[in-house]
């Protein structure tokens, strides 16, 4: 059965003191580096890596230090406050697995990865090779985006190996979360099967929608180059398995914040998603329209929630810019809405739905 919310002002602004810096436990982040076989065919310099990052409870005392984007001394995105490899609180704490949007970057989804570490989740983030803002873009890396599922998993297994934070987790409580282009790829991580030539289609048929258009982080990058570099013999054989099932085992619960590309998908295709999932979006996000992407997953998963939030947009989902970044990057910084609420209610949803799949007594 779905159901729909509409979140209005006086929740937003209700969202704002439950996330307050300062907020107990601490928060560790630690680095590493996992391998999937796609990664190769998807980065740049075709290498098989995946960068992730780990947010975790840390143990009392643990501190922290501020988490920017940028050249040193000139940051241009403020991400939160983390404690370098600090050791991890005890306990067996539930997992999240976290998708940055088109271009984005694990750090970029920091506000709203230390915010779910420091309620109690081992959050693992990574950088998607050939699609991320720390390492060239590539067309592979904008096309073969159901491989992104993949880092997720293969991040997974690499934590799962840490000796410093396995011990503390608990990997049978597990769930996605993504935004943007990280939205999509944590339906596949739930076990939706994607279909390229349906969006293709689309968009022939809606060419100005926002997820047809090309984007701003790689505006160069046009629906037909895509399409042309799809059916080379380099990327025709990987285009050939988008279908494929990526779900990862254990998943109970999916989070997904202003997801795009939703009309890759066949209606029967999202309703094999028998997870609780909860979708947060933007009234007035124009790159992945409500109309043609959450009101659409809405309506086909089985055990969706939707919240809709008035005049927020697209980038609103982002990291907060500086002062400098306000100036330099334009407009992935143009925010209409008080973005401290946005991410205060973004987190409170996603804090509703892991509580209650992820409990330990279910």
């Amino acid at each position: 059965m779905r159901m729909t919310a509409r979140c209005c002002a006086a929740l937003l602004a209700l969202c704002l003191p439950m996330f307050a810096v300062g907020a107990v436990p601490p928060v560790g982040e630690r680095h590493g580096v996992a391998h999937a076989p796609s990664a190769a065919v998807r980065d740049a310099g075709h290498r098989d890596s995946v960068r992730y990052t780990v947010w975790y409870p840390a143990q009392a005392g643990a501190r922290e230090a501020a988490l920017t984007i940028g050249p040193p001394g000139a940051p241009l995105f403020e991400v939160g406050t983390a404690a370098a490899d600090a050791a991890i609180a005890e306990g067996h704490w539930p997992v999240l697995l976290l998708s940055h949007g088109n271009g984005g970057s694990a750090r970029m989804m920091g506000w709203f990865g230390i915010a779910m570490a420091r309620a109690g989740y081992v959050v693992i983030a990574v950088d998607h090779p050939g699609n991320n803002g720390v390492d060239p873009m590539t067309e592979a890396g904008s096309i073969l985006m159901w491989s992104r599922a993949d880092d997720l998993a293969a991040a997974l297994a690499a934590v799962q190996a840490d000796p410093v934070l396995a011990e503390a987790m608990d990997a049978t409580r597990l769930g996605v979360a993504g935004y943007s282009a990280g939205g999509f790829t944590a339906l596949v991580a739930a076990g939706a099967g994607p279909q390229l030539q349906r969006l293709l289609a689309f968009c022939r048929a809606h060419p100005a929608d926002g997820v047809c258009v090309p984007q701003a982080e790689n505006p160069t990058l046009t629906l037909a180059q895509r399409m042309t570099a799809a059916q080379t013999p380099a990327l025709a054989p990987w285009v050939a398995q988008a279908g494929d099932d990526r779900a990862i085992a254990g998943v109970r619960a999916v989070f997904l914040i202003a997801p795009a590309m939703i009309q890759a998908f066949a209606p029967e295709a999202l309703e094999k998603v028998a997870q609780p999932v909860s979708i947060i979006v933007g009234a007035a996000d124009t790159v992945a329209s409500p109309a043609t992407n959450s009101d659409i997953a809405a309506a086909a998963l089985p055990k969706a929630t939707l919240t809709t939030l008035p005049a927020v947009g697209h980038y609103d989902f982002l990291s907060s810019c500086t002062a400098l970044g306000r100036k330099r990057i334009g407009a992935l910084c143009q925010v209409a809405a008080d973005q401290q609420a946005t991410h205060g209610a973004a987190i409170t949803e996603a804090k509703a739905l892991f509580d209650a799949a992820l409990s330990a007594t279910r």
